[in-house]
């Protein structure tokens, strides 16, 4: 005669997962859908605030809002650039020539128009969006018409961009800016918000609606996923390239711009590092280097990030160069965590 097993009421007779599998079976899905940003955000949080009491301070995490911003917006451009399947290495460029020409724009026009303070701002404003324009326009050529690699195109225009403002400038900044530009975009507030926050904010609502509800997103997301089956659909894949990196430059002029502001006066040095901060930012936030895959909220997230490490080690007295070393880790690290996520995507479907 089989005698049938007794059903035990104790933990060990339990037939449903423990634990510890639902906290990995939801770790898992998070990773797959967000990237590895929720876990590299959580340690942050974690370890700095044991580091340093002021972290979670509201004033604190109010400074990394405002500092992040810069570093927001170059990031939007390098997503919309790095979903294409390519990247933007003369984003840096493209702050420093906004910075310089703005600047030279609005010294020579307020000679021209001492009393026309605003008609001096616009003009230079456009005369350092024209210059970022230019170098956005000769990347998206030189990638989508004759094929050049985005690394040595964009990197190659970021040496020419570089040399440029330092001919303009002389190595030396550009001072005599009018006392309204930077008073507005610089240290200026509206309804009790720092003006660049709002700047920030605006646009990344604009880029959300344009990847997320327009033609053009969905045919920067299918470049991205397949540039020939694209090609196949009747997407014109040249005009959407020669798109993507224009607006890439534009968004980074628009973060030169604010950076004179804050620094009143027009500097060749600007930007030096944002290229890479900017990828990191991006790739953090499950950007993927592939191609066609990446969300604006993320990216969001992913500079707030950034800039949000960069605090937490300043508080805790991490010296700068060490600050290099680290972010340089953080960026491999990425890159290594979109690999997993890239072959747990495919194993998936």
């Amino acid at each position: 005669m089989t005698e049938t097993p007794a059903t035990q009421s104790g933990p060990m007779a339990t037939v449903t997962p423990g634990r510890a599998t639902i906290i990995a079976a939801a770790a898992r899905r998070l990773f797959i859908r967000l990237g590895v940003l929720p876990f590299f955000l959580a340690g942050a949080l974690i370890i700095f605030s044991i580091t340093s009491d002021r972290f979670l301070s509201v004033d604190n995490l109010v400074n990394v809002a405002r500092q992040s911003v810069y570093l927001l917006l170059v990031s939007l451009g390098q997503m919309l650039v790095l979903i294409t399947g390519g990247f933007d290495l003369s984003v840096g460029a493209a702050v420093a020539v906004t910075s310089v020409v703005s600047a030279l724009a609005m010294t020579t026009l307020g000679a021209m128009f001492p009393d026309a303070v605003w008609l001096v701002i616009i003009g230079g404003a456009l005369a350092g969006f024209c210059a970022a324009a230019l170098i956005g326009l000769g990347n998206g050529i030189g990638v989508a018409y004759f094929g050049v690699s985005p690394f040595i195109m964009t990197l190659g225009v970021s040496s020419v961009a570089a040399g440029i403002s330092l001919f303009l400038t002389g190595g030396v900044p550009v001072s005599g800016l009018p006392f309204a530009f930077a008073d507005l975009f610089g240290f200026g507030r509206l309804f009790g918000v720092p003006v660049p926050v709002l700047v920030a904010i605006v646009a990344a609502l604009a880029m959300w609606v344009v990847m997320t509800r327009t033609r053009i997103g969905m045919h920067v997301y299918a470049i991205g996923g397949n540039m020939k089956a694209a090609h196949l659909s009747a997407i014109h894949t040249r005009r959407t390239l020669i798109f993507a990196y224009v607006i890439c430059a534009l968004i980074a002029s628009l973060t030169g711009l604010l950076l004179t502001a804050r620094v009143e006066s027009g500097e060749a040095n600007l930007g030096g590092t944002i290229a890479l901060e900017s990828i990191a930012a991006c790739v953090i936030a499950g950007v993927s280097l592939r191609g066609g895959i990446g969300r604006v909220e993320n990216v969001v997230l992913g500079a707030f990030f950034i800039v949000l490490v960069q605090n937490g080690m300043n508080l805790a007295q991490v010296s700068s160069y060490m600050q290099m070393v680290l972010l340089g880790l953080l960026l491999i690290l990425a890159v290594v965590f979109d690999q997993i996520r890239y072959r747990m995507l495919m194993g998936r479907g």
